[in-house]
């Protein structure tokens, strides 16, 4: 079979591989339909993993079910699913809690695990025409319809990016009425958004400096906040100051105090861009405007990821995922942070209804549809934000003709 293998950085190969089998009675064999290229898989392709040469990579995956084990009892050949990018077992303490980005028995150097992701267990990834599925009956979710319909562009955001981006909302405690900026107009960053929107919020602003991702922000509704056009918190400040709707609803002494927004969702990470340089990484660029912006007893969603070790770490502290950061003013308003991986089985079922339900249509951020001989390429078009590469997915259409 045909899958995407890193061969080092910058360099990613589409090669032949063995077919997977099933190892467990409790395995599935999935047949790709499309599968995506994520934002974090940058973080590999740019060496800022320990990743070693000759890994199938990708964990944003959807099929279907070719062959199932003799334990799997609620899947079946044929069925159409999507998995979580987390591996879970179902079993352990903290699946039973629903806390799926933590299990503790599918990796046995760290509490998480996922397809062909570095320090994420030895599973292979999906940008392939196969992928091994473990724990069949709790990883896979089952989806209406046939492979390559309208809604395909929707479910394959649900194996990580939709789930992501409703978490960090979860994270910054978005609820009907407030307002809300999410930094990064990615498509982690433009799922937040939307997702603020499904949670009730009344404002949504969206911060990047990538024109097209910002257009792609204003389509969903969120107000899109150039960083190229000045300090993004002061932006936001001015234009709530601006806003009569809101300034008329304070009493006396109130104005300058909530002059920021309740939540702030940060779905950059450690690779975010100074203001001064966008060529030059500021680790904590985000994290600090997020502090001054958020109003105060606030609240802070940060799900863009912040990873150690890291070799291209500007210093021993950032290689080792080590940052200052403004303590003192966050004790001060009182804000509350969430961070962390998303549980993806947490929210996938409630969103792929949503979806089915026609109330959202997350895969309008999709830019790009390749055959997985242009992923090499597709690559490094993504890693240089270039010709309007937002969200990629890999098609396998031959199973058209399965």
């Amino acid at each position: 079979m045909q899958a995407v293998v890193f061969a080092g950085i910058e360099t990613m190969r589409v090669e032949d591989q063995g077919m997977p089998e099933l190892q467990a009675p409790t395995d599935a064999l999935l047949k790709v339909t499309t599968a995506a290229i994520c934002g974090s898989d940058l973080h590999m392709y740019e060496g800022r993993t320990g990743l070693r040469p000759g890994q199938v990579v990708g964990h944003e995956i959807m099929g279907v079910n070719e062959s199932v084990g003799d334990a799997v009892a609620s899947i079946r050949p044929g069925d159409r699913v999507v998995l979580p990018f987390n591996i879970g077992c179902g079993f352990c303490r903290d699946c039973h809690r629903g806390d799926t980005n933590m299990c503790l028995t599918m990796n046995q150097e760290k509490p998480h695990a996922a397809y062909g992701y570095a320090g994420m267990g030895p599973y292979s990834g999906g940008q392939a025409e196969y992928v091994r599925v473990p724990h069949a009956d709790f990883n896979c979710l089952k989806l209406p319809g046939e492979p390559f319909d309208a809604w395909e562009d929707d479910f394959i955001l649900l194996a990580d990016v939709f789930p992501t981006g409703y978490h960090g909302a979860v994270l910054a405690q978005v609820k009907p009425g407030k307002s809300v900026a999410v930094f990064g107009a990615g498509p982690v960053g433009l799922m937040a958004a939307l997702s603020s929107w499904i949670r009730g919020a009344a404002e949504v602003y969206c911060v990047d400096f990538i024109p097209e991702r910002l257009e792609k922000a204003r389509e969903l509704g969120a107000i899109p906040v150039n960083v190229r056009d000045g300090d993004p918190v002061e932006q936001i400040r001015e234009r709530r100051r601006k806003s009569s709707g809101f300034t008329a609803g304070l009493r006396p002494g109130e104005a300058g105090k909530l002059s920021g927004v309740d939540c702030v969702i940060d779905a950059v990470g450690y690779q975010a861009r100074s203001h001064r340089n966008y060529q030059q990484e500021s680790p904590t660029q985000v994290l600090e405007d997020a502090v001054r912006l958020a109003n105060p007893a606030g609240a802070l969603g940060i799900v863009g990821v912040y990873m150690a070790p890291d070799p291209g770490g500007r210093d021993e502290a950032a290689r080792q995922g080590s940052f200052v950061l403004p303590l003192a003013q966050i004790f001060d308003k009182a804000l509350s942070i969430g961070l962390g991986q998303c549980p993806v089985k947490r929210y996938n079922e409630a969103l792929r209804d949503l979806i089915v339900a026609g109330r959202v249509h997350p895969g309008s951020i999709v830019s790009h549809r390749i055959p997985i001989a242009q992923a090499p390429d597709a690559y490094r078009k993504f890693d240089r934000r270039s010709d309007g590469y937002t969200k990629v997915v890999i098609r396998f259409d031959q199973l058209r003709a399965a």
